[in-house]
């Protein structure tokens, strides 16, 4: 074992007793290369987040500049500095709707926290919506939230009066009511295997938020920036949340999320009490210029425009009998398989093949893809045939 293995196991606090201990020396572009300079195609982007590839070269630059320039200088929100005031100028101008205050943090998790307090706090109501098979992040509250008993076991007792409902229930939209303070939902159930909203159930959630007064907030962590083909998933759902929650792919690979929401709703954090939410690194100067760094790049060199092409390449390519079922849309798709013993095999030979994808926490027989919007269709051929090479032969 190597030395650097031995120090991580060591030192390192580990999340399950089989870390996949793939050492990696350098990434660029949508390969991973390890310290013997083997590359590995990766088909998970990190669980999304390297949208615009492995150290693009506009946002490494990015980082650069602003490293030299200045890092942590205050907490969140006392001192003015150009990377998180452009960031969000920016982010409001292309969502172009109601959602024009942005709160950055410095993950996916904690834009969670940040949202259900601030909705909590705007209806004066403390009853929570969520949903089953859901998956929100690791903290306390996102973990409330979260739509699976059992990555919460041990970890209880959770935030009260939360209430789960089915995904595309139409009639177990009645549970939300005039109590409910917020309601969490993702547009697309990434966890539960790519599960997609059927038509006009988003419209339906809106309206019976608007009936309510609750706050819906959606949950675009692992969907937005370009994941689905458009920019935002719910550019797609024709309908507009009143909190939207960013992370993953929003940085270019930097540690950095976002809630963002209507200016009434967002005004609450700042009085009675003031500092309604404090962060100490939330809008850090370095990572929101690489999340700047990141949307002009995916805007400038319209890589939403040959994401449809690479779709149907991913439709046309999975289509062995072993495999159930096929979900996704865009850059993101679920490969269903019989068991989670053939997906872990399948997981571990196209590593050995220099080809990296895993599955998927409420749906562990399925295989994830999603690369870099960047991948070429080469690349991604190149990538899905070992994977279909692999899958006959576990069930030769």
């Amino acid at each position: 074992m190597s030395i650097l293995r031995e120090l991580f196991l060591k030192h390192q606090a580990q999340t399950s007793p089989t870390p996949v201990l793939l050492e990696i020396a350098r990434a660029e572009g949508v390969y991973l290369f390890d310290n013997e300079g083997n590359q590995y195609l990766d088909l998970i982007s990190g669980i999304s987040v390297s949208n615009v590839g492995h150290c693009a070269p506009e946002v490494v630059k990015a980082v650069q500049n602003q490293a030299a320039t200045c890092m942590h200088t205050m907490v969140y929100g006392e001192y003015v500095l150009a990377p998180p005031a452009l960031f969000a100028e920016k982010l409001c101008r292309e969502l172009n709707n109601d959602l024009t205050v942005v709160y950055f943090v410095n993950s996916g998790a904690e834009a969670v926290e940040g949202a259900l307090k601030t909705a909590k706090k705007y209806t004066g109501r403390h009853k929570i919506v969520a949903f089953h098979d859901s998956y929100h992040g690791s903290t306390h509250g996102a973990l409330s939230v979260t739509g699976n008993d059992w990555i919460k076991e041990g970890y209880g007792p959770l935030l009260p009066e939360v209430k789960h409902i089915h995904f595309n229930d139409f009639e177990d939209l009645k549970q939300i009511t005039a109590e409910t303070a917020c309601v969490i939902v993702e547009p697309v159930q990434a966890e539960a295997g790519i599960r997609l909203a059927q038509a006009g159930y988003f419209q339906a959630l809106r309206n019976r938020c608007d009936e309510t007064g609750a706050i819906l907030i959606l949950d675009e962590i692992q969907t937005g920036f370009g994941r689905t083909g458009t920019l935002f998933a719910h550019e797609q759902l024709g309908i507009v949340p009143d909190i939207l929650l960013l992370a993953k792919g929003m940085g270019g690979g930097m540690p950095i999320g976002a809630f963002i929401g209507k200016r009434e709703i967002m005004e609450v954090l700042s009085h009675n009490p003031i500092l309604g939410h404090i962060t100490t690194f939330g809008g850090h100067p370095v990572c929101t210029a690489a999340g700047l760094a990141c949307l002009n790049k995916i805007l400038d060199e319209r890589l939403l425009d040959s994401i449809p092409a690479k779709s149907r390449l991913i439709t046309e390519y999975c289509t062995h009998p072993k495999i159930q079922s096929l979900n996704g849309v865009g850059m993101m798709y679920a490969i269903e398989l019989d068991s989670f013993e053939n997906t872990l095999r399948v997981v571990q030979e196209a590593l050995r093949r220099g080809v990296i994808t895993d599955w998927f926490l409420n749906k562990s027989n399925a295989l994830r893809i999603a690369p870099p919007l960047t991948i070429t269709e080469a690349e991604l051929k190149s990538g899905l045939q070992i994977l279909n090479n692999v899958i006959a032969e576990v069930y030769a």
